[in-house]
């Protein structure tokens, strides 16, 4: 073989090897670690946190899934550090939030866009962030990975029928490495109104919620993504998605049902955008919809028929 056919092959494998390493990733997430709230301490330690937060979230391999580098996921981690316990110890809120992009258009649909309140950790700088499914290592990486598998499940479901079931199943186990935590959020007790990592994955899981999982497909494969090219059929069957939330509501499976929250959460705005441009009867139908299962924004849900 001739010196220059064995680095062609060499330079072939290493060009694969590379391809399969871009390939492994599944999050395209930007972090961002605020941290103006305290005062007198090493700054260096929040830009050294805020790179190893980004490496962690993007180059760790959560799936065993292929994915190219145009396909990864959207989304945003913001810390928003706001007292510090110890030389190691914080306490401060995350914000979540998630894209998917809508077939043949140039829109992102928002998945996931809300603050968990219970956010607190130790971190050491320069110690490295791994992630091990089997035990909870630290605070921060196990919430972390929470939302990564979080992100990756709501994406799931928006392809396929309860695609995200495995990531969901995940984030159950990371909530049950964590029992023994100190830290709050992981617990059925911690925070308010039942609004806290145990929670939201108990309500996901539960068969009680299958209908917001039907409509969180439904909705994105039957309409967002032909509501381009079939505009009123598009919009006619995202009235009757609806009405799987309504059922879920309805039914009421616990007092706060932190599931269904989220939702609105994330879709509320473009919902009253979809709906601006739509007959009487079908503005009608959804404003009554929608106030509702969603009673605390029923006034900017009746703009939709101003």
């Amino acid at each position: 073989m001739s010196l220059l056919k064995k680095i062609f092959i060499t330079a072939t494998i290493l060009m694969i090897i590379l391809v399969q390493q871009v390939q492994a990733q599944e999050l395209n997430c930007s972090v961002q670690i605020s941290a103006q709230r305290i005062q007198g301490s090493n700054r260096q330690v929040f830009q050294t946190m805020q790179k190893a937060v980004y490496e962690f979230m993007n180059n760790t391999v959560w799936t065993n899934h292929v994915y190219s580098y145009s396909e990864r996921i959207d989304c945003n981690i913001l810390i928003n550090l706001t007292e510090q316990l110890s030389a190691d110890g914080f306490r401060g809120t995350i914000q979540v939030m998630s894209r998917r992009p809508i077939y043949n258009t140039t829109y992102n649909t928002t998945m996931l866009n809300f603050v968990d309140n219970n956010f607190q950790f130790r971190y050491v700088e320069f110690q490295p962030l791994e992630f091990d499914p089997t035990s909870h290592r630290s605070n921060l990486i196990s919430v972390l990975s929470y939302y990564a598998y979080l992100i990756l499940g709501f994406d799931y479901d928006s392809f396929s029928p309860y695609g995200g079931t495995e990531m969901f199943e995940m984030c159950e186990r990371i909530v049950s490495n964590a029992q023994n935590a100190p830290e709050p959020g992981w617990k059925p007790y911690d925070g308010s109104r039942n609004h806290n990592r145990y929670w939201l994955v108990n309500n996901i899981l539960n068969r009680e919620y299958s209908n917001v999982r039907d409509f969180i497909y439904r909705y994105h494969i039957d309409g967002l993504d032909h509501l381009e090219s079939r505009t009123t059929e598009s919009r006619t069957g995202m009235v009757e998605y609806l009405r799987f939330l309504q059922d879920v509501y309805r039914k009421r499976p616990d007092p706060f049902m932190y599931y269904l929250t989220i939702v609105l959460e994330a879709k509320k705005e473009e919902l009253i955008n979809i709906f601006t441009e739509a007959f009487p009867e079908e503005k009608s139908r959804v404003v009554q919809i929608l106030a509702e299962i969603d009673p605390a924004n029923k006034s900017d849900y009746e703009k939709i028929q101003q």
